[in-house]
């Protein structure tokens, strides 16, 4: 496994996704949280690869032209994980 940095080009919340933190809700949309899937660009020995990558609820969701650190396997530049 190898690291980089990768640019987030597009993040899509999933709302048709909710999911309640409480057990009973006050207010519509107070208790609710909801996944996102964002969009990576990375480089990998000066070829550009483009990854969709879901991020749960319980992780910080990065803004859109901010870096992140990924890591990829050396064998398959596409499979990647990130590291928060």
């Amino acid at each position: 496994m190898i690291k980089t940095t990768g640019i987030i080009i597009a993040i899509n919340k999933l709302w048709w996704l909710r999911i309640n933190t409480k057990a009973l809700k006050a207010m519509d949309m107070h208790s609710s949280k909801y996944p996102h899937i964002i969009k990576i660009k990375y480089h990998v020995n000066g070829k550009e690869y483009i990854k969709r990558q879901y991020i749960g609820i319980l992780n910080n969701i990065p803004d859109v032209g901010s870096t992140i650190q990924i890591i990829y396997d050396e064998n398959n530049p596409s499979k990647i994980k990130i590291i928060f």
